[in-house]
């Protein structure tokens, strides 16, 4: 962790460091110090788009509407770029960069300051956090590129930027989800909420085929809960079995939410469900248990 604060500016360190990661702030305060020889017009097409943008879907409505506002009053905040071999590299401001070309503005105002690759990339993740509107899969690589770019737990991250960390583990958990559904989340076709539903799911074509059947039948989040619950009891009580432990079920149901994982639970024992040694080191953390 100290090789990271090592590795971030001035100004980066004091924002990644602090108890809330505030963008707005930061952004402020690189336009309140930045001298006149770092505002400058560069040419829309010298500047790279953000290698490191979680954000693979822009509103079509609101860019053109902001490219209205462009066209009639002009660029009221610079975007923030740093120099790089050929033109430039976008560090923060893509909907302004974009809204500007669909303005047809060739050159805009911008920033210029000296970042390295890690803080371009955390400035980018940030910013999305707390000024887009991600899709939940966006949102989930967002946190993970934080999680992992600083080296902090779910927890710290969940502090920072005042979420719970319920919140973080299920928003994370999308990512364990068949790609073909990430696809359809990441296009908006289902909600944050069936989303979760479907992430605590354990058959890959079960729930393919569900989140095609949320699109086409428009199946509400309750509707789908109550699918879950159904193909999860019966999957889960022998045939011989009449009747069954709704402790458990809740308690299964509880866990699932805290570790973001399967779980079960009969027979006097639990059963804690991981994909990888990632995974597992995840759900160990969530635990508070360290293993020497």
């Amino acid at each position: 962790m100290e090789q990271k604060k090592k590795a971030l500016g001035k100004g980066l360190e004091e924002l990644f460091s602090s108890e809330v990661l505030d963008f707005d702030t930061f952004e402020s305060n690189i336009m309140e110090n930045a001298s006149s020889d770092e505002i400058k017009e560069i040419p829309i097409n010298e500047i790279r788009p953000n290698p490191y943008q979680p954000r693979k879907t822009f509103n079509e409505e609101a860019l053109n509407e902001l490219a209205l506002s462009i066209k009639n009053y002009g660029v009221f905040q610079p975007i923030i770029v740093k120099k790089s071999i050929k033109g430039y590299d976008l560090i923060a401001g893509e909907r302004r960069l974009r809204a500007s070309k669909i303005a047809g503005l060739e050159n805009i105002p911008a920033i210029v300051k000296e970042f390295t690759d890690d803080e371009m990339r955390e400035i980018s993740l940030l910013e999305n956090i707390q000024r887009e509107n991600l899709t939940a899969i966006e949102l989930a690589w967002a946190y993970k590129g934080i999680i992992d770019n600083l080296d902090i737990r779910q927890e710290d991250l969940a502090k920072k930027i005042g979420k719970s960390r319920s919140h973080i583990t299920n928003t994370l958990g999308l990512l364990n989800l068949p790609e073909e559904v990430q696809k359809k989340i990441l296009n908006g076709e289902i909600s944050m909420g069936h989303a979760r539903v479907l992430s605590k799911m354990d058959d890959e074509s079960r729930v393919m085929t569900l989140a095609d059947k949320v699109i086409k039948e428009n199946i509400s989040v309750h509707d789908l809960e109550e699918i879950s619950k159904k193909e999860d009891i019966k999957k889960r009580v022998p045939i011989t079995r009449r009747n069954v432990d709704t402790n458990y079920f809740h308690i299964e149901n509880e866990l699932r939410d805290v570790l973001g994982t399967k779980v079960k639970v009969d027979n006097k024992k639990v059963s804690i469900y991981f994909d990888s040694i990632n995974d597992l080191n995840r759900i160990l953390e969530i635990m508070n248990i360290e293993i020497k």
